[in-house]
């Protein structure tokens, strides 16, 4: 089957997904890689609400998520769960482990922004992710605002998944986004970047606009926390901690 992806359209034009996996509402497509710096690992990206909700998300990131040829798994969910069913945790498993039944798997990243920022954080409580990327997750919903509807007024209450990958990654835009960032408490194991300039929406496009987001994403694979700062701060972006009188008391 071909999936027409919603981003990095340019830099990936679509390609055959294989379907793994489809129950409750979420889909879970393959695309298959074995070579480039990491062929070992294995990027599950997750999507985001979309913009139809009349139409299931389509699968993003797809030229981030494979570039030097790995192999990437992507997540879409047309119920807008936020990762909060019992066939969310399932249906990753499943699919990682049909994955693992074709090639090795040394190392898991899973990435995602908003939405699927979100449910890439959840999936390191059942999985062994090595490093967790979220781009602008949510750490609450209000249903009663017009946000995220008619998404939120369906979804269960959600809260800050813990940090239970090796290495979790938060990025937030302060510009509409500071409230959702501050959900996330500062924890061992956590790189929460913040950008003054950016907003929710804009973040992602400013980072690819940039050229930060494929060296994120490497540095991140790489282990290589000092580039991957460094990397976020030429893009504008400060470790939390060091914004504290910036942020809030």
């Amino acid at each position: 089957m071909t999936v027409p992806p919603t981003a990095d359209r340019a830099a990936c034009p679509p390609r055959p997904f294989e379907r793994l996996v489809e129950r409750g509402g979420l889909a879970f497509d393959l695309l298959a890689g074995s070579t480039g710096a990491f062929s070992g690992a294995l990027v599950i990206a997750f999507a985001s609400i979309g913009h139809d909700p009349a139409r299931a998300p389509s699968p993003e990131l797809v030229g981030t998520a494979t570039a030097g040829g790995r192999s990437a798994l992507f997540v879409t969910d047309a119920r807008r769960s936020w990762g909060q069913t019992a066939d969310f945790a399932e249906g990753v498993q499943r699919a990682v482990a049909l994955v693992r039944q074709r090639q090795e798997i040394r190392q898991i990243l899973t990435l995602g922004s908003s939405m699927g920022g979100h449910m890439a954080l959840r999936a390191a409580s059942f999985l062994p992710v090595d490093v967790a990327m979220a781009f602008g997750p949510q750490s609450m919903l209000d249903p009663a605002s017009p946000r995220w509807q008619p998404w939120a007024a369906h979804a269960a209450p959600i809260s800050p998944p813990p940090p239970t990958a090796g290495w979790t990654l938060l990025f937030h835009g302060m510009q509409d986004d500071l409230d959702q960032a501050l959900g996330f408490p500062p924890a061992p194991g956590v790189d929460h970047v913040l950008f003054a300039d950016q907003s929710h929406s804009g973040l992602m496009p400013h980072l690819k606009a940039r050229g930060a987001l494929a060296g994120l994403v490497e540095a991140a694979l790489a282990g290589d926390r000092r580039r991957l700062l460094r990397i976020a701060a030429s893009a504008g972006g400060r470790l939390r901690h060091r914004m504290a009188d910036q942020l809030p008391r």
